[in-house]
C-alpha cells in the first residue's frame, strides 16, 4: 500500500513539473512570436519592413499577409498624396486665376454705389458686391486651408497668453455682436497655454462668429477659461438656435452647411478651418448643444511646457 501511494505521489509530481516546464515553454514561445509581431510593426512604422521567414509557420504567413497590407496601404497613400497634391494646384491656380477679376468686380460695384442711382439698380449693385465679398472671402479661405493641409503654413505653438489671444478675437467680433444687441461676458484670465497666436485668434473669432451668426437679436454669448493639469479649456457659450445631435458630427466638415441655417450667410468652412488649426498645434475642439437651447464649443489647448 505504501509503494503504491509513492508511485501515485511520484506520478503526480511528475504531472506537475511537466505541466509547469509546458506552460514555462509556451510562454517563452507566445512572448517570442509577441516580440516577433512588435519588431514588425516597428520596422512597418519606420518603412523598413521586409519578409525574413520563408517557411509554413504561422508567422511567416503573418510577415506574407503584412507585407502585402502594408503595399496596398503605401500605394493608397501615394494616390492620395497625388490626388490632394492635383487639388491644391487647382486651388492655387483658381485663386491667381480670379484675384484679379474678384479685386475689379468689388472695386467697380464700390464705384457705382458712389453715384445716385435708382432703387432697382442701387439693390442689384449692392447685391454684387454681397456676392463678390463673399466670393472673395471663399477663395482666400480654400487657399488657407489647403496650404495648412499641405504644411506650406506652419502652426507653430508657443507660450502665450490666453487673455491675449480671447481678446483680439473679441476685438473682430465686436461689432457684429453690437449691431445684433448681443451681450459679450468674459472674465479675465490669467492663464497660459501653447498655441500659435495668429492662427488660434482665426480658429477662434470663427467659432465666435457662428455663435453670433445663429443668435437670435438679444442674445448673449459667454466666454469661460479652465485650466487642467494637461490642457486649457475655452468655452464659448451661445444662446442661439442649437445643433440636432445628428448633425453635431459633420458640422466641422469642409463646406458642410445645416438645411436649417441656408438662408443664413457662410460658405461651411469657418470650423472646419478652425478644426485644422487647433489640431495642428495639438489640441482639439467639442461641441455639446440640443435644437433651440444654444451651444458650447470647447476648445482644449495643450498646456505642455
Amino acid at each position: 500500500m505504501t509503494t503504491l501511494l509513492y508511485i501515485c505521489i511520484g506520478i503526480v509530481v511528475v504531472a506537475v513539473c511537466t505541466a509547469v516546464v509546458a506552460i514555462m515553454l509556451y510562454r517563452r514561445s507566445v512572448q517570442r512570436t509577441m516580440k516577433t509581431i512588435e519588431n514588425m510593426l516597428d520596422a512597418a512604422i519606420s518603412g523598413s519592413f521586409s519578409e525574413d521567414v520563408f517557411d509554413e509557420s504561422v508567422l511567416s504567413a503573418i510577415e506574407a499577409k503584412f507585407a502585402k497590407f502594408l503595399s496596398i496601404c503605401s500605394v493608397s497613400s501615394k494616390n492620395l498624396l497625388a490626388e490632394k497634391n492635383k487639388i491644391n494646384e487647382l486651388i492655387s491656380d483658381i485663386s491667381h486665376q480670379t484675384k484679379t477679376p474678384v479685386a475689379n468686380i468689388l472695386l467697380y460695384s464700390q464705384l457705382l454705389n458712389e453715384y445716385e442711382l435708382p432703387q432697382d439698380t442701387s439693390t442689384c449693385v449692392k447685391a454684387l458686391s454681397a456676392q463678390a465679398e463673399k466670393l472673395n472671402f471663399l477663395i482666400h479661405a480654400l487657399v488657407k486651408t489647403s496650404r495648412l493641409e499641405t504644411g506650406i503654413i506652419r502652426v507653430t505653438p508657443r507660450r502665450e497668453s490666453v487673455q491675449k489671444l480671447l481678446d483680439a478675437a473679441l476685438e473682430q467680433i465686436k461689432p457684429k455682436a453690437d449691431a445684433k444687441g448681443i451681450s459679450v461676458v468674459m472674465e479675465d484670465t490669467a492663464i497660459h497655454a501653447n498655441f500659435d497666436l495668429k492662427w488660434t485668434i482665426e480658429a477662434v473669432y470663427n467659432i465666435m462668429d457662428n455663435a453670433i451668426k445663429y443668435t437670435e437679436t438679444g442674445g448673449s454669448m459667454t466666454i469661460k477659461v479652465m485650466a487642467y493639469e494637461l490642457f486649457c479649456r475655452i468655452d464659448i457659450i451661445d444662446s442661439g438656435i442649437g445643433i440636432a445631435e445628428e448633425e453635431q458630427g459633420k458640422i466641422f466638415t469642409r463646406f458642410y452647411r445645416s438645411p436649417t441655417v441656408n438662408t443664413q450667410e457662410g460658405v461651411g468652412i469657418g470650423l472646419f478651418l478652425a478644426r485644422e488649426i487647433i489640431a495642428a498645434a495639438g489640441g482639439y475642439i467639442k461641441v455639446r448643444s440640443h435644437d433651440g437651447c444654444g451651444s458650447t464649443f470647447s476648445i482644449f489647448l495643450s498646456m505642455d511646457t
